[in-house]
């Protein structure tokens, strides 16, 4: 059993949980500690996908109550057959556009470089939309929201195909300039992620099954493992920040993170590989 890879799985899985569900990048972050600490082959890329399933598990965990009432209601009850279909029809076109263009994207987006100058982007997005003055709030619960909302929402979700965006950030500050509560935009943002990151995950390892062997099965049982223990005091966290702050620390961290990644690549500081 070699340590050091494990060492290195819990140290990805950590950086997974702690950025899934944070509007910083969750896979920005992860080609940047792949490609700091040598995780950044072919096998390590679906490594990055498949631990996403353990900072979903911790989704599940904290949302447990909502999700059975779901499930209990939805053969009779009108309300939790329209959050279903909400769910259902925000997550539709990412699936759609994944299959289209993610080989694409991951042949050429998935450098440090990219994820540095969308960090940066991401950033001043998210401070305009903070200090804009407030879009007129519709929508106060997810179960409030109709089909057009999610299907919006679904659609800014795919900004996040680019690596250093955030699916997070995308769909909480979409949201909320699209009428959006705060509260709202973060839990549908969270529901949201169920499907999106089971099914990236789901998929990816299927379709690179050859890289695999069970030998592989350590590595990718503690990355599970340390993601969804990350996770689940991040999302925890998370839910009581928004109730009194903004995302606008968020938005200076990406910034000088991005600056930082680019100045230390183009300087040779690090040797940054895509």
């Amino acid at each position: 059993m070699d340590i050091v890879l494990l060492v290195k799985a819990a140290i990805m899985g950590v950086v997974e949980g702690l950025t899934e569900f944070l509007p910083i990048s969750s896979t920005g972050h992860l080609i940047l500690a792949g490609a700091l600490l040598g995780m950044d082959d072919a096998k390590a890329k679906v490594f990055d996908i498949a631990i996403q399933t353990g900072a979903i598990f911790a989704v599940i965990l904290v949302y447990w109550q909502k999700i059975r009432a779901t499930l209990i209601e939805l053969p009779h009850q009108r309300q939790a057959q329209r959050f279903a279909l909400n769910v259902v029809i925000g997550f539709l076109p990412a699936v759609v556009l994944a299959l289209i263009f993610g080989k694409l994207i991951k042949a050429h987006l998935f450098t440090p470089e990219v994820v540095a100058s969308t960090f940066i982007l991401g950033g001043l997005v998210i401070l305009w939309a903070e200090r804009r003055p407030p879009t007129a709030t519709r929508v106060y619960s997810v179960d409030d929201m109709t089909a057009l909302d999610a299907l919006k929402v679904g659609l800014v979700q795919c900004l996040a195909m680019v690596p250093g965006t955030s699916r997070s950030g995308a769909t909480i500050i979409g949201g909320m300039l699209l009428g959006l509560s705060r509260k709202a935009a973060t839990d549908f943002s969270f529901f949201l992620a169920i499907p999106t990151l089971i099914g990236a995950g789901v998929y990816s390892l299927y379709k690179e099954r050859a890289l695999l062997s069970l030998a592989d099965l350590p590595m990718f049982a503690v990355g599970l493992v340390f993601s969804f223990l990350s996770a689940w005091v991040c999302v925890r966290w998370l839910l009581r920040y928004i109730s009194s702050h903004s995302f606008v620390p968020f938005a200076w961290y990406r910034i000088v993170f991005g600056v930082v990644v680019l100045w230390t690549a183009w300087s040779g500081t690090i040797a940054w590989s895509g």
